[in-house]
């Protein structure tokens, strides 16, 4: 699954990230701007760029080819990108976990996307790279995306005061997490 294509709707598929998919991300993330800025640390414009996803995704993926992270994307059916999935803060080990964030562009949103993605991504987390849990955190009032986590089988487990710099504050956020096995400590 990590570098497969799976297709989660008619239109829509999950799929690695690439460097090729900063044009279309910053399409995406420029259309998308407004709507995700509640749920948004403030950026500079340069992050909307082209060379903006460029320097972004040229670090993502140096951070991938570490262990660190598993960047996707959904994708429709000219290829363009119209979300972004990853499992950060990737720990092997005792701990075992990843950290999942995730935003779907206004244009696809509401259709069960992020549910599906969400879903397939704890697949993989689970048997390739074999982690006990996935973590999630929401602004206290992301009722969206806090129902996406709860029907992929996550959990709240506590709430942490000013979590995040979101949209020009620091932002107290609910804590999800999904246990994925308590087999024993393989790798």
């Amino acid at each position: 699954m990590i570098n497969d294509i799976h297709r989660l709707d008619a239109e829509v598929r999950l799929r690695p990230v690439t460097p090729a998919d900063a044009p279309s991300l910053a399409v995406a993330l420029t259309r998308s701007r407004a709507y995700m800025q509640p749920w948004e640390p403030v950026r500079p414009d340069t992050f909307y760029t082209e060379q903006g996803q460029q320097e972004r995704l040229a670090g993502m993926l140096a951070d991938r080819d570490a262990g660190r992270v598993m960047p996707w994307v959904l994708a429709d059916e000219q290829d363009r990108v119209v979300g972004a999935f990853n499992l950060n803060g990737i720990v092997l080990g005792p701990f075992r976990s990843g950290v999942l964030g995730y935003w779907v562009d206004v244009e696809y949103a509401g259709r069960g996307l992020a549910t599906a993605a969400v879903e397939r991504i704890c697949e993989s987390a689970r048997d390739e790279l074999r982690l006990h849990r996935v973590e999630a955190g929401t602004v206290l009032d992301n009722v969206a995306s806090q129902r996406v986590l709860a029907k992929c089988g996550f959990e709240q487990y506590g709430m942490a005061p000013r979590y995040l710099h979101i949209n020009g504050e620091w932002r107290d956020h609910r804590l999800f997490q999904r246990i994925l096995h308590d087999g024993p400590l393989m790798g």
